[in-house]
């Protein structure tokens, strides 16, 4: 059975654009996995999208990790972008005021309960 807190990232790149479908939890102890692998794909991406459709649970650590992921891309010329985030992560953003900040991208998409 894999650990509850496991997160995996399916990649998919092309011509400058970058999807990362994330699965599982973006919580302490695994964000490493999610800034090292997305920090190298920014140098060659003009976009990179985050799709959070399989994402559970997203903590201040994993948030954090995003932010910086969206500084690094900024300073390179690239863009990040969000989808498919759960009603939960839609809260932390908002709640902390950074739903905003990011270039959200295929609302229309998002799951609905």
């Amino acid at each position: 059975m894999p650990e509850p807190s496991r997160l995996s990232l399916h990649i998919h790149a092309v011509d400058g654009e970058a999807t990362v479908k994330c699965s599982g939890k973006l919580v302490a102890g695994v964000t490493d996995t999610l800034y090292t692998e997305v920090k190298q794909l920014i140098p060659g991406s003009k976009r990179i999208v985050l799709d959070l459709t399989d994402l559970t649970q997203m903590d201040s650590m994993g948030l954090g990790t995003v932010v910086r992921l969206l500084v690094s891309a900024k300073s390179s010329g690239c863009r990040l972008e969000l989808i498919n985030f759960n009603k939960r992560i839609r809260e932390l953003l908002g709640i902390t005021n950074l739903l905003s900040v990011f270039e959200v991208c295929g609302e229309q998409r998002m799951k609905l309960p």
